[in-house]
């Protein structure tokens, strides 16, 4: 049978893993710190493992304190979220939701929704990183997770729904076009400035061509100026640096100013799909219902 002495200390030990400190966790409890001390003590003493690394200075989890961190705070969160739960049917979306998206397109695209979404529920407070890894929801605990690409990679414990899908066009500044010419085929490619996203260990990807029947066709090619971030690529090619294979979510604003043009709209391709993701357990909480009603509605399947 459960015991509920396996639940004492719990809470200060968090709180203190989280602030890093007794006196910081103390002042947050209302307690004092020998009693802190005192109580995380006793965990150690039940778990018959040290948790913090201790010094005159500092205080550090050890390898055994950050699993049962881990542990500790997603089971904190359960009970949160069982209590809101219980609320569920007569209450506003409340509390904390803990959202991570993609950093280029989460601001460009999601971030929008989102704040639309935060003023139609005010009780809703969410938490929002940017991060363009792969990140297991349960595992990293984010509530949301939105994604670009595959939704293979995730665990049965996850559900996820399509929010929309790339396209890939080629772009480049009038200025650029006007002293170098506009190219009318894949040919004329070789003789143009190519811009080109590259990665830390100095690979470059490659651009994708539309063929027939809807195929496509990857190329490697010489590039004129490798950066590896989307808006520092917008960047370049805004500046008249050469011409950039880009996701017209990015170029949107650049294409309507005129800063950009597409150039060989016939070879323009469909990209990767984007995903929105979320832990299943918690799906029929309101303030994660909430949020992924609003990206479904609010982002298109094809942009």
């Amino acid at each position: 049978m459960f015991s509920s002495e396996r639940l004492k200390g719990i809470d200060v030990f968090v709180c203190v893993a989280q602030l890093g400190s007794f006196t910081a966790a103390a002042d947050t409890l209302n307690l004092t710190a020998s009693a802190i001390s005192k109580s995380v003590a006793r965990l150690e003493k039940r778990l018959g493992a040290q948790l913090f690394q201790r010094t005159t200075r500092t205080l550090s989890l050890t390898d055994a304190g950050v699993v049962f961190l881990r542990t500790c705070t997603g089971v904190l969160a359960d009970l949160e979220e069982a209590e809101l739960l219980l609320q569920s049917e007569t209450s506003e979306p409340r509390g904390q939701v803990r959202i991570d998206l993609p950093a280029a397109y989460g601001r460009a695209q999601v971030l929008p929704v989102l704040l639309h979404c935060v003023k139609a529920h005010p009780l809703l407070i969410p938490h929002i990183t940017f991060s363009d890894g792969y990140i297991d929801p349960l595992k990293a605990g984010v509530d949301i997770v939105v994604r670009i690409g595959s939704a293979d990679a995730w665990p049965q414990t996850v559900a996820h729904r399509l929010l929309a899908r790339e396209r890939h066009l080629f772009c480049a500044s009038p200025a650029y076009l006007a002293q170098h010419g506009t190219p009318l085929s894949e040919p004329d490619l070789e003789h143009h400035q190519c811009l080109a996203y590259g990665w830390v260990d100095g690979s470059v990807s490659p651009w994708r061509y539309a063929g027939g029947q809807g195929t496509t066709t990857r190329r490697p090619f010489t590039p004129h100026l490798v950066v590896g971030n989307g808006d520092g690529l917008v960047m370049a090619a805004e500046a008249g640096c050469g011409i950039a294979q880009l996701p017209s979510w990015l170029i949107q604003p650049q294409l309507q100013a005129g800063t950009l043009v597409e150039v060989l709209p016939q070879l323009a391709v469909q990209g990767m799909e984007i995903h929105v993701a979320w832990i299943k357990s918690r799906q029929a909480l309101p303030k994660v219902r909430v949020v992924v009603e609003a990206l479904v509605e609010g982002l298109g399947t094809v942009i």
